[in-house]
């Protein structure tokens, strides 16, 4: 029997997305770590919010970072 080997996950990926139900994998949006004073209230609050990733390459190479997004919907049990 041949013998099969454990994946190793990224862990920096599998921190920064998710995965719904249906399948899309989501990100956090960029440009909330400092000079916030400077944003209105209005897009701050709509930086708390995820967004879908597009693009295939993206998504591809997101899949070979965290093999086990589908597995685990969310990140990894530590």
């Amino acid at each position: 029997m041949a013998k099969k080997y454990k994946l190793k996950t990224h862990k920096a990926t599998a921190k920064r997305i998710k995965m719904t139900g249906g399948g899309k994998l989501m990100r956090t949006k960029v440009g909330k770590s400092h000079f916030r004073r400077r944003r209105s209230a209005r897009l701050k609050a709509q930086l708390s919010k995820s967004q879908v990733v597009i693009g295939a390459g993206q998504i591809k190479r997101i899949r070979r970072l965290a093999p086990y997004l589908k597995r685990y919907k969310a990140n990894p049990p530590a």
